[in-house]
């Protein structure tokens, strides 16, 4: 477990840029990897170009917020996210509804997870999960970006091959700054080939727009209430593990509690869903972020301070982001995620006993597996259990 720092002790963190690279490269990750869902999930309920403007605004908004408040509040590294599985659902779930049935969708949803965090009913049930399982689960789900990095080689080995060398050659001079510089010689070597595409950037800052719900039982029902399920056990689930996998024990009710709050204020603005990130959370949360677990907090609050920028230059910054080669992004994504997938793994396998459920849970969290529309991270977290529920009662008997 991982002491926090004493009270008001961020007052006494200086800048870092570890602390912001870590910061940038989450956003970067979280938005370029997942916009476009949201776009085509703001289309199907038919949002006209300020609405959609308004989605946006209102997500960078709340993700800041949550980031921000409760990074420094908990002095822990608590980065949020839109729900990606969510957004998915939402393309066919909101088709035939329109853009106010769709706000009241994100109201239930958002009213369901406020409930689960103020009852403590979520808390309850991740203290049954193992501290191996759940580093097994966050292995699983963090693999294929680790893979990524080096098949998007394939396409561009040349500015792949930069930043990886960048990489090694900071682990041995800087280990401190290995993301940072492996970023800027990215972009340096995107630049010289002529892979920025810089002149389709939008400067025109997003503006929020109030949109009024309208409930039915069938909407509440058919998608409000999946979009609760899959925000649960496909992000808030394993976002909890990841901070318990990482030594950091913060309670999860308030944490579960105060994103289904924001969503519910945010909800008639077009934010559909906030819950705790997995993938970009394990960026803050890295030793490349910072050496020393208790102040990697401060980069959770510089990704937050990014979710505001994309909220109030919502055009802007996808833009920017869609002006980046996917391979780069690709390839500092799974750069960055190179000691937390070495650390997740090590602790999954750490004890002879239990690394049966460990790999049960790791492979079939990285398989992909999706069954009644719920990701493989949720599967792979049950798999487990069950295995260490097992073994478990066969060391008893």
């Amino acid at each position: 477990m991982i002491s926090p720092l004493p009270t008001r002790s961020f007052l006494r963190v200086p800048f870092s840029l570890s602390h912001l690279s870590a910061g940038f490269v989450a956003v970067l990750v979280g938005y370029s990897s997942s916009v476009a869902i949201v776009f085509q999930a703001a289309l199907a309920a038919g949002a006209t170009p300020a609405e959609l403007a308004s989605w946006m605004w209102a997500l960078g908004i709340g993700m800041g917020v949550t980031c921000i408040g409760l990074s420094l509040y908990f002095r822990t590294p608590i980065l949020t996210a839109w729900s990606t599985p969510g957004a998915a659902l939402l393309v066919t779930g909101l088709e035939g509804l329109g853009m106010a049935q769709a706000i009241g969708v994100f109201v239930g949803a958002s009213a369901l997870i406020t409930l689960a965090g103020a009852s403590g009913s979520f808390q309850r049930l991740m203290s049954w999960v193992p501290r191996h399982v759940a580093a097994a689960m966050l292995a699983g789900i963090l693999v294929r970006f680790g893979m990524d990095a080096f098949s998007s080689m394939q396409t561009q080995p040349l500015l792949v091959a930069v930043m990886f060398f960048t990489w090694l050659a900071a682990k041995l001079l800087v280990p401190r700054y290995t993301v940072p510089l492996a970023l800027a010689a990215g972009i340096c070597c995107a630049s010289l080939m002529g892979l920025l595409q810089l002149e389709s950037l939008d400067w025109t800052p997003a503006s929020p727009r109030l949109m009024m719900p309208e409930f039915s039982w069938a909407s509440f029902i058919g998608v409000a209430i999946p979009l609760f399920v899959v925000s649960m056990t496909s992000q808030n689930v394993p976002g909890l593990a990841v901070l318990r996998a990482n030594g950091y024990e913060t309670p999860a009710s308030p944490l579960i509690g105060w994103t289904g709050f924001t969503g519910l204020v945010l909800a008639p603005f077009g934010g559909y869903s906030f819950n705790l990130a997995a993938i970009t959370a394990a960026i803050c949360m890295s030793p490349d972020a910072d050496p020393e677990p208790r102040r990697r907090y401060m980069a959770a609050v510089w990704a937050g301070i990014f979710y505001l920028c994309t909220g109030i230059f919502g055009a802007t910054v996808v833009s920017l982001f869609a002006a980046f080669p996917v391979e780069l992004v690709a390839a500092i994504a799974g750069l960055a995620l190179v000691g937390t997938i070495a650390g997740s793994l090590g602790g999954a396998l750490s004890e002879e006993t239990s690394r049966d459920a460990a790999i049960v849970t790791f492979l079939c969290t990285a398989s992909g597996l999706s069954l009644f529309g719920i990701g493989s991270a949720f599967w792979g977290l049950v798999l487990g259990m069950l295995v260490h529920a097992m073994a478990r009662r066969r060391q008893s008997s």
